[in-house]
C-alpha cells in the first residue's frame, strides 16, 4: 500500500514529537505508551514508510533519470561533444541493463576545468536522489586519502575493504577516484578483481557498481590534437573519439607518474571508455560564466561574461586558443566583477 502525503506527515509528527523523550512521569508515560502503540500500528500498516525518511539502497532513493542526464549534458556541459555522447550512451546502457557482466568503468581525462568532476556530479545527480551527498557515492582523492608512499600496502588493504564493504551495503554504489595522475603507481591494481568479469567474489557481486577515474594525465595529448585541428581550419566538432582514444590510453599507460602506469586495468581492457575532455575555447568560457550567473540568480550579462573570460590565461600565448584552467576559476572571478 502506498502511503498518502498526509500519512507521511503524520509519521513525521509522531517521530519528531517530544512526547517519547519527555521525563518519565505517570501521565507522560501513559501518553508515551499510547503514542508508541499508535506508531507501531501505523508502521505495520505502512512498512515502507521508513524508506521515505532514511536513504536506503532501494528505488525510492536510487533511480536512473535518463532524460535528466541527457538534458544536463546538453545544456550544462560546454564544448564537450565527445564526452557528452560517450557518457550518455555508456551510463544509459549500463543502468538499463538488469544483468551487466561487469561494473561500468569510465576514465575521464583532460586539463583542469574541462568538466571531469562536473560530469561525475551530473551522473550522480541523475541516479541518486541525494546526488553527490548520497551515502552510496564515494569519492577518493589521491593526495588526501593516499598521500604517503610508505603506507602503500596499508592503502591497498584499506581500498579493498572500502570497496567490498560499500558494495556489500549497496550493489548500486558509485566510486569516484580523483587525481589519478597523482596516485602511487600500482595502487589501483588492488581493486582489479572488482572491475573484472566475475559473477561474484566471496559472495559479493560488483557488477552493478560504477567506477569513475578522473585524471589530468593525457590532457596535453588531447590539447595538441585539438590545436592541430584548429590550425588545420577544422571545427572541434569534427574531432572523433577514434582520433584520441588509442593515443590517450597509451599515453596514460606509459606515464610513469600516473596512477595508471602499466596498470592491469588497461592491460586487461577493464576500462570501458577513455573519455577525452577537450580544452575549452573562449566561447565556452563565456558560456560557463553565463551559467554561473544564472546559478547565482543574477541577470545574465554578456559584458560581464566577456570581462571574466578575457581575464583568464590562454594557450598558446600568441594565439590564445584554449583556456589553461578551463572554467575552474570562473566562480571566484565572477564574484570580483559582480
Amino acid at each position: 500500500m502506498k502511503p498518502r502525503r498526509q500519512h507521511v506527515l503524520l509519521l513525521w509528527l509522531l517521530l519528531s514529537s517530544g512526547v517519547l523523550t519527555e521525563a518519565i512521569e505517570p501521565i507522560s508515560t501513559t501518553i508515551a505508551v499510547g503514542v508508541a502503540a499508535t506508531l507501531t500500528a501505523f508502521i505495520a500498516s505502512y512498512p515502507n514508510m521508513f524508506y521515505y525518511f532514511h536513504e536506503c539502497c532501494r528505488p525510492e532513493w536510487i533511480s536512473f533519470n535518463r532524460t535528466g542526464l541527457q538534458v544536463d549534458l546538453d545544456k550544462k556541459l560546454f564544448g564537450q561533444h565527445i564526452a557528452s555522447r560517450i557518457i550518455s550512451k555508456a551510463v544509459n546502457g549500463f543502468m538499463t541493463n538488469n544483468n551487466p557482466k561487469k561494473p561500468l568503468v569510465l576514465s575521464l581525462h583532460g586539463w583542469t576545468g574541462t568538466g571531469k568532476n562536473f560530469i561525475s556530479k551530473l551522473i550522480a545527480e541523475n541516479i541518486y536522489k541525494k546526488g553527490m551527498q548520497s551515502s552510496f557515492v564515494h569519492v577518493f582523492t589521491s593526495t588526501l586519502h593516499f598521500p604517503h608512499q610508505s603506507q602503500f600496502l596499508e592503502y591497498k588493504s584499506q581500498l579493498q575493504q572500502w570497496i567490498k564493504g560499500n558494495v556489500t551495503n549497496c550493489e548500486r554504489s558509485m566510486f569516484i577516484f580523483d587525481e589519478m595522475d597523482k596516485m602511487h603507481p600500482g595502487l589501483i591494481d588492488s581493486i582489479k578483481p572488482y572491475l573484472d568479469y566475475y559473477d561474484n567474489l566471496e559472495g559479493v557481486s560488483y557488477r552493478k557498481a560504477i567506477f569513475v577515474f578522473l585524471s589530468n594525465a593525457g590532457g596535453d595529448s588531447i590539447a595538441q590534437t585539438a590545436l592541430d585541428f584548429w590550425r588545420g581550419g577544422q571545427s572541434r566538432e569534427e574531432i572523433k573519439l577514434k582520433d584520441l582514444e588509442t593515443l590517450l590510453s597509451l599515453s596514460v599507460f606509459n606515464n610513469e607518474r600516473s596512477g595508471f602506469f602499466r596498470t592491469s586495468l588497461i592491460d586487461k581492457n577493464l576500462v570501458d571508455f577513455f573519455v577525452p575532455l577537450l580544452p575549452l575555447e573562449y566561447k565556452h568560457v563565456v558560456q560557463c560564466v553565463m551559467a554561473e550567473m544564472e546559478a547565482k540568480e543574477k541577470e545574465p550579462n554578456q559584458h560581464v561574461a566577456d570581462m571574466v573570460a578575457k581575464d583568464l590565461i590562454y594557450f598558446p600565448k600568441a594565439e590564445r586558443v584554449f583556456s589553461v584552467k578551463g572554467c575552474k576559476t570562473i566562480e571566484s572571478k565572477l564574484d570580483y566583477y559582480l
